[in-house]
């Protein structure tokens, strides 16, 4: 994919977050000094007066944020996941979940793919959490094209939402006519008959290359992109393991937790299915170029590739 279009979704977040903007005027910006990385700043550029810079005070800022929701507004906190999921976590559970207000949480930086930030900043354990609060909504979008509709959905929803974007620019995939994004809904990419691959995030492109890879060695591999990893698209798991008999969940995120757990809790209840969790394997992250990372943990095409060949 050397060739395709690449752009960050922590971009795709502020350029929706504009035009959002421009159609709602109850939408307003939070930040904590980090306007510029989570790029929450072109919508300061575009909109002054919606746009409140908290300082590093993450814990304040989703307090503030609760506030600006119980008030009719429609707040969007924003920072890196780490300071979102982990550093407000009493806060966006006691002071977002439980009032179940209507606040969105637009967590950028998340994954290993924060590179050369190193452990403390690469947050692999966000999702994990957010799912454990009773009513949040979870979405991890793979590109540019999915990250813009989720935050426009996010806005016509009623309730909290966890959504986790990305530092390192990925390919555009979801560029298609008759692409549309619905919380809750997972997609088909690939049609197979040997082993469903169902990955979220930056992981989905890397999976259709290993499909591809897969095909080449006569294995014919499912792709589903499961952006929503709560609520869980469970007819779709449930119907995808019935008709291939074998699941792999890649994800940049902790396997413990995340959208592989997800996968498992609905199939150990409803359908018994083999599963193969590909994602970072209840390690620390460390310091290193992004795409080195990614290679590292087995979560590039050639390393999808390899685990599910071995696994199928």
């Amino acid at each position: 994919m050397a060739d395709v279009k690449k752009i960050a979704t922590r971009e795709s977040y502020g350029n929706a977050l504009v035009e959002l903007g421009k159609e709602n005027p109850n939408v307003v910006v939070l930040d904590a000094d980090l306007a510029a990385a989570t790029k929450t700043g072109v919508f300061k550029k575009e909109f002054p007066e919606r746009h409140i810079d908290c300082g590093i005070a993450e814990c304040n800022m989703v307090g503030v944020g609760a506030g600006l929701a119980a008030s009719g507004m429609i707040p969007f906190v924003s920072t890196f996941a780490m300071f979102a999921a982990g550093r407000a976590y009493e806060q966006v559970r006691n002071g977002v979940g439980y009032p179940h207000l209507n606040v969105k949480i637009g967590a950028t930086h998340g994954g290993i793919s924060v590179g050369e930030d190193g452990a403390t900043h690469q947050c692999c354990e966000d999702v994990a959490l957010m799912r454990t609060i009773p009513g949040m909504t979870v979405i991890v979008p793979s590109d540019d094209v999915e990250a813009k509709a989720v935050v426009k959905a996010a806005a016509e929803l009623d309730g909290p939402v966890y959504m986790r974007f990305g530092r390192l620019a990925v390919p555009v995939i979801n560029d298609t006519a008759d692409y549309k994004f619905e919380i809750g809904k997972g997609t088909v990419l690939r049609e197979g008959t040997d082993v469903t691959i169902i990955a979220n995030g930056l992981c989905v492109g890397e999976s259709l290359e290993a499909a591809e890879k897969l095909a080449a060695d006569g294995i014919n591999a499912k792709v589903i992109n499961m952006a929503t990893v709560k609520p869980l698209d469970d007819e779709l798991v449930i119907a995808a393991a019935k008709e291939t008999g074998k699941v792999v969940t890649v994800e940049e995120h902790s396997v413990i937790g995340g959208l592989g757990s997800a996968v498992c809790d609905v199939l150990s209840e409803k359908a018994p299915t083999p599963v193969l969790k590909l994602g970072v394997q209840d390690v620390f992250g460390h310091s290193g170029p992004a795409v080195a990372l990614i290679k590292e943990f087995g979560l590039d095409s050639e390393g999808i590739y390899k685990s599910v060949k071995a696994f199928v």
